[in-house]
């Protein structure tokens, strides 16, 4: 019999990243992966700079930023490419680029190659799990049956937690019991990607063009790599669109080039779908990425929201399997992460039906009103950060008070001391604070809880202007902060018995509570 205390089926970037979060809080984690190597053909191509920033707590900043590149922002055009707006991307909140294009296979390798730093972390390539049982009375609370590929041969393991990050056809839903809620939007795109010798005269980042007739997404991915997507039109078919309509397609990015020199990578129909699934959780088996969710890419975070599901629960469930806090942080996982999900699923929807729905008739009204919007908004993503989700009140989000003080969203990276914030602090919680009070001058028992928790503590100097101005921003003078970079509280001063108490409510038992 083989026990692992964590098994991750599917090696994709939410599973290669979960597993990668659990070897660095050195839990044993078994890899469970259909494909031997990395699928070698491109899917997704973006992510953000909260993504970024969750590559960079995995040690992978210099190896992220070696296979992507920064993204100036996105255009968007009429049917005959008339600029309509250009929103632009180019702050730096959490101290990375805020939209990077890259290709799949080279970010998949980069995480398949630093599974391998953790000796707590083994990968199993060329397996197929067929069943996924709790079983009550057993050597562990889950049972994960799978066979190798070639040979057939099965396999059992048993399991204290199951992350389920096998895709849009997961098993692991399946054994959830879980259902998708249809937010009824599903369309087919064809996808094209392209490899050129020379790169081509075309803008940098990525175009969108509004036409309802035929919509059309336009990207560069990486130096002599480019990617188009196009809507089909009720009726066609996929097989319809030989290797002469795709030129015709993509002929208006492609002006004095010679197409003998273009190399075809792919050609593919997806299906855009906006679901999310009613049951994120059963018992200590877990849904994460397109197991979870699936989004329209109109905002582009269709991965970066698997990334996300990785990095709320790893350091929960690693508190748990380290006998730091009971099963009641892992009812946060779900409760946080599914309305957030769902907030994102909409906007997406919301951002595709402004740039490309509506009746030809009203094109016309449409695009002035892109335009009105983008300029009534202002600079760059405004209109997506406007309705941008946070996490609201719960056991590990406390309550902004009668001040409104801002918790629940990510805090902002600013450099503190010419270092960024998440190099002074460290992969655990943080207590950024103003003032006079000195934290060891606290009862000691409440100090020992906190260094028990593995807190960092920084101090902020009068003359900091950026972690003033952090601070000042989330309209506190104390705020605590998650591993996950999420503002948990904030307050006026360190209320650090009060946080206490609402960290043990939600289930850290891992020290004494202070009487």
């Amino acid at each position: 019999m083989q026990y692992v205390p964590a098994v991750v089926i599917g090696a994709g970037p939410t599973g290669a990243s979960a597993a990668i979060m659990l070897g660095q809080r050195g839990i044993q984690t078994l890899v469970l992966e259909r494909w031997p190597e990395v699928y070698p053909l491109p899917r997704a191509v973006h992510f953000d700079d909260e993504v970024f920033r969750i590559f960079a707590s995995m040690d992978l900043e210099h190896e992220v930023r070696t296979i992507s590149r920064p993204a100036p922002g996105m255009r968007l055009t009429d049917a005959r490419h008339r600029i309509l707006a250009d929103l632009r991307r180019d702050r730096q909140v959490h101290g990375f680029p805020q939209a990077n294009m890259f290709d799949q296979p080279d970010l998949e390798r980069v995480l398949r190659g630093a599974l391998t730093k953790y000796p707590t972390v083994e990968f199993r390539g060329g397996v197929e799990v067929f069943a996924i049982e709790q079983v009550a009375g057993g050597p562990a609370p889950v049972r994960i049956r799978y066979r190798d590929v070639d040979s057939g041969t099965e396999h059992d393991v048993w399991t204290d937690a199951v992350l389920g990050c096998d895709g849009a056809n997961s098993i692991t839903r399946s054994a959830v019991g879980a259902t998708m809620e249809d937010f009824d939007f599903e369309q087919q795109w064809l996808v094209v990607d392209i490899a050129t010798p020379e790169p081509l005269d075309v803008y940098d980042g990525v175009q969108q063009v509004c036409d309802c007739e035929r919509a059309a997404t336009f990207m560069p991915v990486t130096p002599g790599r480019y990617r188009w997507e196009f809507r089909l039109k009720p009726g066609e078919k996929p097989e319809e669109f030989d290797h002469t309509k795709v030129l015709e397609l993509t002929r208006p990015w492609l002006t004095g080039v010679d197409s003998d020199k273009l190399t075809f990578l792919r050609q593919t129909c997806y299906t855009f779908r906006g679901v999310v699934a009613d049951k994120w959780r059963s018992g200590r088996v877990f849904l994460l990425g397109d197991a979870a969710h699936q989004t329209p890419p109109f905002i582009g975070q269709g991965m970066c929201a698997g990334i996300r599901d990785a990095a709320n629960l790893a350091w929960k469930l690693a508190l748990v399997l380290d006998g730091k806090a009971d099963d009641r942080i892992l009812d946060t996982y779900e409760r946080e992460r599914r309305p957030y999900s769902r907030r994102v699923v909409k906007l997406a929807i919301l951002v595709g039906a402004l740039m490309t729905g509506g009746p030809g008739r009203l094109t016309g009204s449409r695009n002035a009103a892109i335009r009105a919007i983008t300029r009534v908004l202002g600079a760059e993503d405004k209109f997506v950060s406007t309705f941008w989700p946070t996490f609201g009140k719960g056991p590990l989000v406390h309550d902004g008070g009668r001040r409104k003080k801002r918790t629940g969203d990510v805090v902002a990276q600013p450099p503190i001391g010419g270092n960024r914030l998440d190099d002074l602090v460290g992969p655990g919680w943080a207590l950024v604070y103003r003032g006079a009070d000195r934290i060891d001058a606290f009862e000691p028992d409440l100090v020992q809880f906190y260094d028990e928790l593995g807190t960092a503590i920084v101090r902020v100097c009068d003359t900091d202007s950026e972690a003033n101005a952090l601070l000042d921003h989330q309209r506190a003078n104390a705020i605590l902060v998650r591993p996950d970079r999420i503002v948990a509280a904030a307050a006026d001063t360190p209320d650090l018995r009060v946080w206490q108490r609402r960290l043990v409510s939600a289930g850290i038992t891992n020290c004494k509570e202070s009487r």
